[in-house]
């Protein structure tokens, strides 16, 4: 039940962090363009690479002793937090970027397609926020593939809603609040990291 549990809240985090992120909209320009479950295939492939390499950097973290890794845990999360919280009130036009997108005349094969999505979408995470929040996650509970197997989830329904709704249903999700949120979640991470931190 604690693996269930850590894997849902690593989910529910991971889905909201991806939302407002490059990597969904530029899935969504590629399924305007190409099939959609080649883009998506692709896409989730990116993202497990990037969920390997985040948990692997969180158990890298743990080697670090304890009360150091409550305070880089902690500090990572309020940075996360800080910079969704920012972003959040200066929202970009990220959805007219689908409509530059054009109708291929002839589609590439379903393996160029995958690769094409995967390579923009490994390319893209490299720093990225979910990938900052999966290595804490990782760091924090002393469950990691619960947390890779959340992460990659996540991650991967978050590819799957952006190949399957297009430019004009995304505007209608408010991006600004979904940053918000899941800002707001961050820092009640990092806030906990900090008390525990200085109780120990």
């Amino acid at each position: 039940m604690h693996s269930l549990a850590v894997a849902a809240t690593v989910f529910g985090i991971t889905f909201l962090a991806e939302l407002p992120d490059k990597s969904l909209f530029a899935s969504l320009v590629l399924s305007t363009r190409y099939r959609r479950l080649p883009v998506w295939a692709g896409a989730s492939l990116g993202f497990i690479v990037h969920v390997a390499i985040a948990v692997t950097a969180g158990q890298l973290l743990t080697l670090l002793p304890h009360p150091v890794l409550d305070w880089v845990v902690a500090s990572l999360f309020l940075a996360g937090s800080a910079y969704l919280l920012i972003s959040s009130l200066r929202p970009e036009g990220h959805a007219d970027a689908a409509d530059a997108a054009r109708q291929a005349a002839r589609q590439p094969s379903f393996v160029r397609i995958t690769l094409t999505a995967f390579g923009i979408v490994f390319l893209a995470e490299w720093g990225d926020i979910t990938q900052i929040a999966t290595a804490n996650l990782a760091a924090r509970y002393a469950d990691p593939i619960a947390v890779a197997v959340g992460a990659a989830l996540g991650l991967s329904a978050v590819a799957g809603l952006a190949v399957n709704v297009g430019a004009k249903s995304l505007k209608l999700i408010p991006v600004a609040w979904v940053q918000r949120i899941t800002g707001t979640i961050l820092l009640g991470f990092g806030l906990y990291g900090i008390v525990k931190a200085i109780t120990g």
